[in-house]
């Protein structure tokens, strides 16, 4: 089973829906059987482009998950309310 290609080629829609951790493992999965070294060139070029868009996913859901972030704030009264994080980094009011 290591170093052996498990996910054949995957589509870039089919690519887009995983889940960050499911693209990162399988991710991990292309490292480790290029990082063997016994794959042929055109199975190499091949799995470097399904890493390549794996990456790109998975940048994308941590920037989408980055912009999600909230933080706490505390009125007033001594409330706590949820408030978007600022995305311009300022955060004087």
């Amino acid at each position: 089973m290591a170093g052996s290609a498990k996910h054949p080629a995957s589509s870039n829609s089919e690519v887009e829906t995983l889940s960050y951790e499911e693209a990162l493992k399988r991710l991990e999965s292309i490292v480790e059987s290029m990082e063997a070294g016994d794959l042929p060139l055109d199975k190499m070029l091949s799995q470097y482009e399904q890493g390549m868009r794996l990456g790109q996913v998975c940048q994308a859901q941590l920037a989408e998950a980055e912009l999600k972030i909230q933080r706490l704030e505390k009125s007033a009264a001594g409330d706590l309310a949820v408030r978007p994080m600022s995305v311009g980094g300022s955060e004087d009011e």
